[in-house]
């Protein structure tokens, strides 16, 4: 059904009520009436879709519907861990890890052995201990049911629905802005639902022996950005092993899988990487540009023919792999590779078939909406390779790239060389000496640069130093006053309690701008769930963030090499002719030109706004807007997020099945005792 959510877990309370709790929540289609039990060798094995791993109550501990990731369970008496990711982890892995940790502390040292892309909920002492990643990729939720009590899920929907929270105007009216920083990224669309940041765990206490009284949940810090102290060589290899772990953890052992090529540094790095790790089939695609200028498709094409696959064909639906032998690399056998180029004029343009973006309900609006057409094109033809599991190069810029503000911490160490690296980004960049000399010297605390983040008035966004805590911006003219009036009430707010990712600026907006992508990101995975194609984006592992922070600031990032972290990283197995790109292709026209190309439909969408009823935006300016798509007021201002602000509201009012499809409990299952009805 439009709008339902795609897999998601929860974690109760071992109690009745919170047995009841996971009694109201929707199983859609098959997986209706289903468990999950063990098979005769003891490893989990899910019936249906459908999963729970109990207490040793025998009552309902974590309830998941993983159609994706991995489920792995180990218990050991009374304590227990569940890692839920893209691969199921071995349970002489998992007994490694739970075996000696008498506490948070000994537990997190040891999971740090894993690839770092897993939700974590973990029984110690009686207490439940849930995290997600330090990247933000995986994160968890929280609320307060009126009778079991706190549970925490993946997905802030779930919560609201067993709690049955109103939407949060204020809330919403944040999420039409063009990005939101941190902290104020961390509030839920929904009254009573809260987010446990990235970097934090969430402890859930039991009752005291002899009460019913269960104290509210705590928030432990379980992550540190690593200090900036490798060479880069050191800090190459590191992060070289982090992306072929990461990479074998979604895609190891299987036979097709297929990658986004476009022909930039970050993915051709990951399509050489899962080449290595010995697929019989893998598919490479291409978007073609309609930009003449564009040069994505010829690096593409180079990447193609330095790995020895085919020439690119026309990706079409109908499009199958090719399964000629090929000559042996390696430990593996060189997989058949073919290069799938869709081209230009297939490719929908930006804001196309905008009641697509119903299909899913992400945690929240996000700007990537209007591009969804595009998304489902490309993986969709991935699907119809036959591959099982598609890569993405997203997170590569957030990662590698590097942001101007990090030369602010450059400076307070290394003046000279801070300075240095200024001229040349002042060189590419044009700025002006004298404003740099002051953005550089700007001592502003983080609280005083998020009081003053957005602004109604228009900002000078070229040649203007980038040297601060973010990037200030400018409320878009249709938001309503009542709306601009919820938006400086949140940011006065959080600035009088608001403290930074990381006291260093440059390290915080690093990290901030991580996070945020890998927001974004959720939309894509969420699009790959209803085509039936996992996706992911091996960059948003936590040890590619740590292996990339711990190196040293100026061979980190510098002006005259692009990329020099991952360049070397992938020395070896990327041929060095490859990383020699240093441009980058974007999609503005695209983007502008959809503006015209789907006036009618954005119109449409602005007559019965959602967001208008909520007094947030104004329809009129709207329409008029629709119909103006070159208007100068679209080139300074991007519709994007109020687009995805007005999708998923229309997805969220509809957004749970009628049917009464819930899931079983240890409790109320009639034919099952608790030891088949849990893992």
């Amino acid at each position: 059904m439009p709008g339902q959510l795609r897999d998601y877990f929860v974690v109760l309370p071992d109690s009745a009520a919170g047995a009841a709790a996971a009694g109201q929540l929707p199983v859609p289609g098959a997986a209706a009436g289903r468990s999950a039990a063990r098979d005769a060798t003891g490893s989990a094995r899910e019936t249906g879709g459908a999963l729970t791993v109990a207490h040793p109550s025998g009552r309902p501990w974590i309830v998941a519907r993983p159609l994706v990731r991995k489920v792995s369970h180990l218990a050991r008496g009374e304590d227990a861990l569940v890692l839920i990711g893209p691969d199921r982890v071995p349970d002489a892995v998992l007994a490694g890890i739970l075996e000696g940790a008498r506490d948070r502390t000994g537990l997190e040292r040891r999971l740090a052995r894993l690839p770092g892309l897993y939700h974590v909920v973990a029984r110690l002492s009686r207490r439940s201990w849930i995290r997600g990643t330090a990247t933000g990729l995986r994160r968890i939720y929280h609320a307060r049911h009126p009778a079991a009590g706190t549970i925490a899920s993946d997905r802030p929907a779930v919560l609201a629905r067993l709690i049955d929270a109103p939407l949060d105007e204020s809330a919403l009216a944040l999420r039409l802005l063009d990005f939101l920083p941190h902290p104020l990224s961390r509030r839920p669309v929904w009254r009573g639902v809260h987010e446990t940041g990235a970097g934090y765990g969430l402890a859930l206490p039991v009752a005291a022996p002899g009460t019913a009284a269960v104290p509210g949940p705590t928030e432990h810090r379980w992550w540190e950005p690593p200090p900036g102290e490798l060479p880069l060589a050191e800090g190459a290899r590191r992060v070289g092993d982090a992306v072929a772990a990461s990479v074998r953890a979604h895609v190891g052992g299987l036979d097709r899988i297929s990658c986004e090529l476009s022909g930039g540094v970050d993915s051709t790095a990951l399509a050489f990487a899962a080449r290595d790790t010995g697929p019989a089939s893998l598919s490479l695609l291409t978007v073609a540009a309609r930009d003449r200028y564009s040069e994505d498709e010829a690096w593409a094409r180079r990447a193609v023919e330095a790995a020895g696959g085919t020439p690119a064909t026309a990706a079409h639906p109908a499009a199958a792999p090719d399964h000629r032998a090929a000559p042996a690399r390696g430990r593996h056998p060189a997989p058949a590779l073919d290069h799938h180029l869709i081209p230009a004029d297939d490719a929908p343009y930006f804001y196309a078939d905008l009641a697509s973006t119903a299909a899913e309900l992400n945690d929240e609006p996000l700007p990537v909406a209007p591009g969804r057409a595009r998304a489902a094109l490309l993986l969709g033809r991935a699907r119809a390779t036959g591959s099982r599991y598609h890569l993405t190069g997203y997170g590569g810029d957030e990662i590698f790239l590097g942001l101007p503000h990090a030369y602010q911490d450059l400076f307070h160490g290394n003046p000279f060389t801070a300075w240095s690296h200024l001229g040349g980004l002042r060189h590419q960049l044009g700025w002006p000496l004298l404003p740099t000399v002051k953005a550089l010297l700007d001592r502003s605390t983080f609280p005083r640069w998020l009081a003053g983040a957005v602004t109604a008035a228009p900002q000078p966004v070229a040649r203007t130093p980038l040297l601060s805590w973010g990037v200030r911006q400018s409320l878009h003219p249709w938001l309503t006053e009542h709306a601009t009036a919820l938006i400086a009430e949140e940011f006065r707010a959080a600035a009088e309690q608001a403290e930074p990712i990381d006291p260093w600026r440059g390290r915080h907006v690093d990290i901030d701008g991580v996070r945020m992508g890998a927001r974004h990101f959720q939309a894509m995975e969420d699009i790959g769930m209803t085509l039936g194609l996992p996706v992911a984006a091996p960059f948003y592992d936590d040890r590619i963030l740590e292996a990339t922070l711990a190196v040293r600031l100026p061979e980190r990032i510098s002006p005259w090499r692009y990329k020099p972290l991952l360049v070397e990283a992938m020395r070896g197995v990327v041929p060095d002719a490859l990383p020699a790109r240093t441009t980058k292709d974007h999609m503005a026209s695209d983007e502008h030109q959809g503006l015209r190309e789907h006036a009618s439909e954005l119109a449409e969408l602005w007559t019965g706004s959602r967001l208008a009823e909520h007094g947030l935006v104004d329809a009129r300016h709207l329409l008029r807007l629709a119909a103006e798509p070159f208007s100068p007021v679209l080139v300074e201002h991007s519709i994007s997020s109020t687009v995805a602000g007005e999708t998923w509201l229309r997805t969220a009012e509809n957004a749970w099945p009628t049917a009464e499809n819930t899931w079983p409990t240890a409790e109320s299952a009639p034919d099952t005792t608790p030891s088949e009805a849990s893992l």
